[in-house]
């Protein structure tokens, strides 16, 4: 970032140059250029803000493809059209799912249900429709606030309440026993207990 706003800085103070001393300064840098390239290796490594700048300075002034020499002039056009690719794939991205519901919403919907806990989605859902908003009531039950339920009885407390019950029923089980013989033949045991 520092050297795109290097760079801007010394192209505002060439403009103040005169024309000879642009020239003597671009062949330099020229010259520097070629004595790098001589000893850089083969395949330089370049930051993305090296490639964003080399193609927005191709894309105002072409002229300059023709003398590029740290990257082929092909690939700073490759760049250009796959940065132009991807800025119309994230333009044009689909944006899958339900809509977004506002707070403003979600307020009212666990308002309606903690001031009203004997109404449940489907009379929530029924009031919002009437005020004008349109939701699916599997959304008003999404953002309902929870009441916490008692916690149910357990084994032992269901036992001790009904023993009396418990102890007046008769209860049967059947056992079935098959003999290995060759007719297959079933006999039933019922026991009463």
């Amino acid at each position: 970032m520092l050297a795109i706003l290097h760079l801007l800085v010394m192209f505002v103070a060439d403009i103040f140059k005169s024309r000879r001393r642009l020239e003597a300064e671009n062949l330099f840098l020229r010259h520097q250029l070629n004595i790098a390239l001589r000893r850089a290796p083969p395949r330089l490594r370049l930051h993305g803000s090296d490639r964003a700048l080399l193609v927005w300075m191709t894309w105002i002034w072409p002229t300059l493809l023709d003398v590029s020499q740290v990257v082929k002039p092909e690939t700073i056009l490759r760049w250009h059209r796959s940065g132009f690719k991807a800025f119309w794939r994230w333009k044009s991205r689909n944006r899958v799912g339900r809509p977004k519901v506002d707070r403003e919403l979600r307020d009212l919907i666990r308002r309606m249900g903690r001031e009203n806990p004997l109404w449940g989605a489907p009379r929530i859902h029924g009031e919002l429709l009437m005020l004008g908003f349109e939701l699916a009531q599997s959304t008003v039950s999404k953002y309902m606030v929870r009441g916490r339920r008692p916690p149910s009885q357990s084994w032992k407390t269901f036992l001790q309440n009904h023993a009396e019950a418990i102890a007046a029923i008769q209860s049967f089980v059947q056992a079935v026993v098959y003999s290995s013989g060759r007719g297959r033949s079933a006999s039933q045991v019922l026991f009463n207990c």
